[in-house]
């Protein structure tokens, strides 16, 4: 073999190992947390479970870092505060004795949050509406469909009014009363790991749990971040898209009848209880999608304006000037219908 032969050998076998070297560095510096179709970009995607549903968070970091678990010690948290399915949480231990010495930024938040849109909405958002759920068959216990009689005694305890407190305790005015924040804890959990995620850096997001949403900034492609609002047909597929709304820095939430309801003996119960009779609601208000500058409020008021109902539901919007929404109803003569505020109509598309 001559000396040229053996010289570009050996130049052949140093190319290699440098780039084996170079591919070996490059493997090290990404997030072995990482999976493997999210390391090539920017954008990185973490899904999960919590609140007995599912969070998918997207965001977009040039160093390319994955917080799950960040986001989940944030949320377990969270729920150790208000779930009512641990039992040893602050919302638990609230229900089952009269005083609860407040521990938690959590727990005052929701309690503060909830006392706005309660007082804003008449009442139609109340936290004390639990033990009424559950009588109608859609909490943990299931259908008990009970008499007219106990409905009307359990109504004498659903009264967010009759709950106090102030920067370091909680107390009820009347034995009884029971809280359960499910109608604004999602929400607020989004704007919690949105929270959690602005500390880290983190400038260009979107945030969902269980159907509740934040978008900040901007999409990998420069572009507002779109939801896909699910058409209101009991029958139709879960994933059938009506609407597009852009979001620009706020938070969404929907909440509707047109799924969560079930027939018996001819007649269909919805999931919204109305605070005030003690019934599930029957309006044409199909669905609700409010937009506020955070979720906890987005969710609180699109759970109220559920119970309101649709003209109700825009007298308020328009009074109160802060949130837009997006209803979707059946008119008088059964054909489904909108209603688009006007700050909205600028970052929606509805589908045909």
């Amino acid at each position: 073999m001559g000396e040229n032969a053996r010289k570009n050998i050996i130049y052949s076998i140093i190319l290699l190992l440098i780039v084996f070297i170079v591919f070996l560095y490059r493997q090290n510096q990404q997030d072995p947390n990482l999976p493997a179709d999210e390391v090539a970009s920017n954008k990185i995607v973490i899904t999960g479970q919590t609140m007995g549903t599912s969070y998918r968070v997207v965001y977009l970091d040039d160093q390319r870092r994955a917080f799950k678990q960040g986001i989940d010690s944030v949320l377990v948290d969270f729920n150790q505060s208000l779930s009512t399915y641990v039992p040893d949480s602050e919302i638990s231990r609230f229900n089952s004795r009269d005083t609860l010495q407040i521990e938690t930024n959590y727990f005052i938040s929701v309690l503060q949050g909830s006392k706005q849109v309660f007082e804003e909405t008449g009442g139609a958002f109340d936290p004390t509406i639990g033990p009424l759920t559950n009588i109608w068959g859609f909490g943990p216990e299931g259908a008990q469909l009970k008499d007219s009689v106990e409905i009307r005694e359990i109504l004498r305890t659903v009264d967010y009014n009759l709950v106090s407190f102030d920067q370091d305790i909680a107390f009820k005015l009347r034995p009884g009363v029971q809280l359960d924040f499910s109608a604004i804890a999602k929400g607020y959990g989004v704007d919690v790991v949105v929270d959690y995620l602005e500390s880290q850096g983190i400038k260009n997001m979107l945030v969902e749990i269980g159907g509740e949403l934040v978008g900040r900034g901007v999409n990998e492609h420069g572009e507002l971040w779109k939801i896909g609002i699910n058409r209101p047909d009991e029958e139709g597929a879960a994933d059938e898209i009506f609407s597009i709304i852009a979001l620009q820095d706020q938070g969404l939430a929907t909440s509707g009848n047109y799924r969560n309801f079930y027939v018996r003996d001819g007649v269909k119960y919805s999931h919204t209880i109305s605070p005030f009779t003690g019934y599930p609601v029957r309006h044409g208000l199909l669905s609700a999608t409010v937009l506020a500058k955070n979720c906890m409020m987005a969710d609180a008021y699109a759970t109220a304006f559920m119970v309101m109902g649709t003209e109700a539901s825009i007298a308020l919007q328009q009074e109160l000037g802060n949130i837009e929404i997006f209803l979707i109803f059946n008119d008088e003569e059964g054909n489904i219908n909108t209603y688009i505020s006007e700050g909205l109509k600028p970052f929606i598309s509805t589908l045909n």
